[in-house]
């Protein structure tokens, strides 16, 4: 390390943060509660304290320095000064070292030690007590760092919307298994981007990767002690900083060359984000950094009772995004990912819990209208978890226009009507249609449903067909945790199966769920994985199990029946891209004509009649046609028609009138069936599967 000053500067107390000039570091962190914060400087190996200087100046709440000849690579902490009232809010305590809320880089791991509580652990007075341990020798640290990168001619993707299709996939497990590249690699941001990662993704015709939390996160103690690990990463211990175990350089600039490689490819990046707490947990976690800063500001304690957590997101704590400066703090990190990384869109981890303001949940609220008013944020792709545990907290299609959600209605409806569900052909239908009766308000376009047969959370669809109930014993809580209704059968057996006939079925419903997903109107997301049958045993609640129950097993993918299911979606997707009416940018009322008598879309029974009233709810009627038509580019006419049984048996469908020139794209039952014109009016569906037909159309005649 460099001879540096002894004291500090005055400096500026903006930007936040440890931000380089080139002829020294400014150092900012907010407080409205500390009474002095301290900077605290290490050896380059993040070990040895080597000088402790208070920040000389306040401004606005912020504290701030600058040490002149300080450069990018210097190890630091804080230290913060201050009353301990927990029964006031305030948790201030010196000995405890803290992360920069702003670090955008991080030395060293946790390890876990009773010196990186506040409070006393064991004592009778629980969080009231003090320790006086230091935690520095525990503790990870902020690196000062230079973001400069040459971006050269990358382009964002820019894909729009409606022609969008996620893959969802956690980084370390998606690529850890794979045998074609470097060992080194496996589990990185390098081997994302990784030649046959990419070829993988276009063959399937992804547009976008959607990766869980790649945030610095935290290995909470409990799993730990248990020999478990925080596998899935919702446990944020650094908003700025990517997580270093997926750094195989160390160096920040390798998630710089992924996302530039994948941007070249046409894949934009979608980064899983954790706003709405934090790993300090309830009033009984560690003191790492906000707890430790400023307790009362960055987290929402209970009026009158601020010694007690609200905890509307179940872990522990509730992020206060009602204070303008921890507002700011979330708003500042997403555009230092959308610029220093050039990232395409994020997903909202519990996003009931962002938009929550004093009265509930409000899709006006100051999160919200901040994201929707920035020249940045507002022009990425941005997608809501639209629930928590907290009041009011189930927000499916109440969250403002911009953004697409999650949607479980499409998970659960398309699920049960593939599992054979009683009466469940009126639901379907609503969601091959964008779940409008949820979405259809506001100008909100289709795309605001974002369709999933499976995610992280929950069963992989090979699961979702092989298993009637959830098998988490590995997680060590008795299978107490996960979500009790999957909506899954297991068709005769638990589990795998050496029935050739019980496998049959169940490759044939996957294929019959994954043609109604990209048949579907809304953005359809993809779990890695499920395009070659990924398994985890029967886990719905993996958040735990870094191991082979979560890791992606390739060797699948080069079984016969791995190969045919990838080749099957690949055709899906491509049928997708190819015809506009399957991912329509509006909503579809059957109220317009592009052909004369021809709506833009229409139901029928198997006999080619209009359904109507109460024919929808018939419980014993699980059998569809979905035609939609429309002009597309060049003026030209198209029409597809999807043709769903769902009933156990062979049935005849009648096509509609007036006669196009119908060709069989696909069938889920056939998947390797020859595309061929449609003879004649009728056409066979076989038992619980779909076809999909498509015609090419003369375009409607202009008015004379």
């Amino acid at each position: 390390m460099p001879l540096l000053a002894d004291r500090l500067l005055p400096g500026r107390p903006d930007p936040l943060g440890a931000t380089w000039d080139g002829l020294g570091v400014n150092f900012a962190v907010f407080s409205a509660h500390a009474t002095q914060i301290d900077l605290c400087l290490f050896d380059a190996g993040g070990r040895r304290e080597v000088a402790r200087m208070p920040l000389p100046e306040c401004t606005d709440e912020v504290f701030h320095g600058y040490l002149p000849e300080a450069r990018p690579g210097l190890i630091y902490g804080y230290r913060a000064h201050g009353p301990y009232q927990p029964e006031q809010g305030h948790r201030f305590n010196p000995h405890k070292l803290l992360l920069d809320p702003y670090t955008r880089q991080l030395q060293g791991a946790l390890r876990w030690s009773d010196a990186l509580f506040g409070h006393r652990l064991g004592a009778v007075r629980g969080d009231l007590t003090y320790d006086r341990r230091d935690s520095a020798a525990a503790m990870p640290k902020s690196v000062v760092v230079d973001d400069t990168f040459n971006w050269g001619d990358d382009r964002p993707p820019a894909v729009p919307w409606d022609q969008t299709v996620i893959y969802e996939a956690h980084l370390r497990g998606l690529t850890l298994l794979r045998e074609d590249l470097p060992l080194r690699e496996c589990g990185t941001f390098a081997a994302l981007a990784a030649p046959p990662m990419i070829a993988h993704l276009q063959r399937l015709g992804i547009t976008a990767v959607e990766l869980m939390p790649v945030q610095a996160f935290l290995q909470d103690r409990f799993l730990v002690e248990k020999g478990l690990r925080n596998y899935w990463g919702y446990s944020t211990l650094a908003f700025f900083a990517p997580e270093p175990a997926y750094l195989s350089t160390g160096q920040n600039d390798e998630l710089r060359v992924a996302i530039r490689r994948l941007h070249a490819a046409g894949i934009e990046v979608i980064l899983d984000v954790v706003y709405n707490h934090t790993c300090e947990g309830s009033e009984l976690g560690p003191t790492l950094s906000w707890r430790g800063l400023d307790n009362a500001s960055y987290y929402r304690l209970f009026p009158g009772h601020e010694r007690q957590f609200i905890n509307d997101t179940g872990c522990g704590n509730t992020v206060n995004l009602s204070h303008p400066r921890v507002l700011q703090m979330v708003m500042d990190s997403l555009r230092h990912w959308a610029t220093a990384f050039r990232v395409d869109g994020f997903r909202f981890d519990l996003a009931s819990t962002l938009g929550r303001e004093g009265t509930g949940f409000d899709p006006g609220s100051g999160f919200f209208d901040a994201i929707r008013q920035d020249p940045i944020l507002s022009r990425l792709k941005l997608i809501a978890e639209p629930w928590d545990i907290g009041p009011g907290g189930y927000q499916l299609g109440n969250h403002p226009p911009g953004f697409a959600e999650w949607n479980d209605h499409y998970r659960d409806g398309v699920r049960r009507f593939w599992r054979g569900d009683a009466g469940r052909r009126a639901d379907l239908a609503a969601r091959l249609s964008g779940s409008g009766e949820l979405f259809d308000r506001r100008r909100r376009r289709p795309w605001a449903s974002v369709n999933f047969l499976a995610s992280h959370d929950g069963f992989t669809l090979q699961d979702l067909v092989s298993y009637r109930e959830k098998h988490n014993e590995a997680n060590g809580e008795e299978n107490r945790d996960g979500h009790g209704a999957n909506h899954g059968a297991n068709w005769g057996v638990e589990g795998p199966s050496d029935d050739p006939e019980v496998n049959a079925l169940r490759e044939q419903l996957k294929r019959a769920m994954l043609l109604t997903l990209f048949a579907s109107h809304g953005t359809p997301m993809l779990l890695a994985g499920d395009e070659f049958g990924r398994t985890q045993r029967g886990n719905n609640n993996a958040y735990c199990q870094d191991n082979d129950i979560s890791w992606t097993d390739w060797s699948l993918l080069a079984k016969p029946e791995g190969e045919a299911l990838a080749r099957f979606v690949a055709r899906a997707a491509e049928l997708r891209r190819r015809h506009p009416t399957l991912r329509s940018a509006k909503f579809l009322h059957g109220l317009t004509e592009p052909l004369p008598d021809v709506p833009d879309v229409a139901w029928f029974d198997e006999h080619a009649k209009a359904l109507v009233g109460d024919e929808w709810h018939h419980p014993e009627q699980p059998l569809l046609a979905l035609r939609r038509a429309g002009l597309v580019e060049g003026g030209r006419a198209e029409a597809t028609l999807l043709l769903v049984n769902g009933s156990t048996d062979d049935r005849v469908f009648t096509l509609p009138s007036p006669a196009f020139p119908w060709v069989a794209a696909l069938d889920s039952a056939d998947p390797e069936a020859p595309v061929v014109p449609v003879g004649g009016s009728r056409i066979i569906v076989s038992g619980r599967s779909a076809r999909l037909l498509v015609a090419a159309l003369p375009p409607k005649e202009p008015p004379s």
